[in-house]
């Protein structure tokens, strides 16, 4: 939890230069960065694609000003689903601050009445560079971030014994995610990259807690999208995300999405997907694959 701290001291401190450089003065947001380069919200509540963060900073307000966000995400497989909702803030285009809850439900006996809920406390701090303006340069924006999770327990399970995920083989039903993304806009390509190192020990997200009987250590996952923005408010593009693999009873697959988001103003975003996930748990050895649909408003 030392990072932790870290990253939320640092994004303190960017508040208070910020209020102390004049933001007395900014009465409402600017909203002065270009459309779409805030991101959209991912299922863990970050700004930036679907299942993996990115560098840039969630809303629209430019280094002098902030930015807020809400979103609503549903992710249906042929057996499960995913709901996500939370809330994310943007400070001087530096730092991050979100909050986000899932709850993951299942449709298919045995895990029919299946109900994991999770809560997660994001920050992110932009490190150095600016995806935008910095299109002279090579050089990506950066940022570092930490995801606290929390898993609620598991319902439904009862009648089998089961209420918490050390009961699956996880060691913690708690975790932090370490997380260095780098984000360039080529503007006259037309093309977003992001790559992502994440450090974890979460298995499915930490749906099914922490670590496990296979593995208990912090491994480095890969991250990464690519997006085309085919005019002003619409981009399409693939992500990719490396899983661990810690838990005997769940045989974790890569995640991987194709998506479509359109940004009919700053104010509002819709994105839809094809996700693939992959096996879940033994229980249910399955390729899962499905739609995904997620909106946020904000400014």
């Amino acid at each position: 939890m030392h990072l932790t701290k870290q990253l939320a001291c640092a994004g303190l401190c960017a508040v208070m230069s910020w209020e102390t450089a004049g933001a007395q003065e900014m009465n409402r947001p600017d909203m002065g960065k270009l459309t779409a380069t805030g991101g959209v919200s991912s299922v863990e509540g970050t700004g930036g694609g679907g299942i993996t963060p990115w560098a840039l900073i969630s809303g629209y307000g430019s280094r002098d000003s902030y930015g807020a966000n809400v979103h609503y995400t549903q992710l249906n497989t042929q057996d499960y689903a995913l709901k996500s909702y939370g809330v994310a803030m943007g400070i001087a285009d530096r730092v991050e601050l979100s909050l986000a809850n899932q709850e993951f439900t299942g449709s298919l006996a045995p895990l029919n009445a299946l109900k994991i809920r999770q809560d997660i406390v994001g920050v992110k701090v932009r490190l150095a560079g600016d995806a935008v303006y910095d299109q002279d340069s090579w050089m990506p924006q950066i940022a570092i971030g930490a995801l606290y999770k929390r898993n609620n327990g598991i319902g439904g399970l009862e009648g089998l014994g089961v209420t918490n995920v050390k009961q699956l083989g996880a060691k913690d039903d708690h975790g932090t995610d370490y997380y260095l993304a780098a984000t360039k806009i080529l503007l006259d390509q037309s093309l977003l990259l992001n790559g992502t190192v994440r450090m974890t020990k979460a298995n499915q997200m930490g749906l099914l807690g922490f670590g496990g009987d296979k593995k208990d250590n912090y491994q480095a996952m890969l991250e990464g999208s690519v997006a085309y923005l085919i005019n002003r408010k619409l981009a399409a593009g693939v992500e990719y995300r490396m899983k661990p693999r810690n838990l005997g009873v769940d045989n974790e697959k890569d995640y991987y999405d194709a998506f479509v988001a359109w940004f009919p103003s700053k104010n509002l975003s819709i994105t839809a997907a094809y996700a693939r996930l992959g096996d879940i748990t033994v229980f249910n050895p399955k390729n899962q694959r499905g739609w995904y649909l997620s909106v946020q408003a904000g400014f």
